[in-house]
């Protein structure tokens, strides 16, 4: 199974992004996205930023991950 995770774009140089999941940073490619700026929210598999996806739905993927590791339901 693959999966792609939402994580936020903080720094874009050329066709490289920083982004940010939970207090962790990476470098992933934007060759497939680049019409993404900073502040969007991305969904990332293998390192390449591939969708534009809401702040929301975001929020609620990382809130489900989070619950599969043990954390507390926080999404209804």
């Amino acid at each position: 199974m693959c999966l792609a995770v939402p994580a936020k774009v903080i720094e874009i140089r050329d066709a490289l992004g920083k982004v940010e999941l939970s207090g962790v940073t990476r470098d992933v490619s934007l060759m497939l996205l680049p019409e993404a700026r900073v502040g969007d929210f991305v969904l990332v598999h293998a390192g390449f930023a591939m969708q534009i996806v809401d702040e929301q739905s975001a929020e609620e993927t990382n809130a489900l991950l989070a619950e599969m590791n043990g954390a507390p339901r926080t999404v209804i």
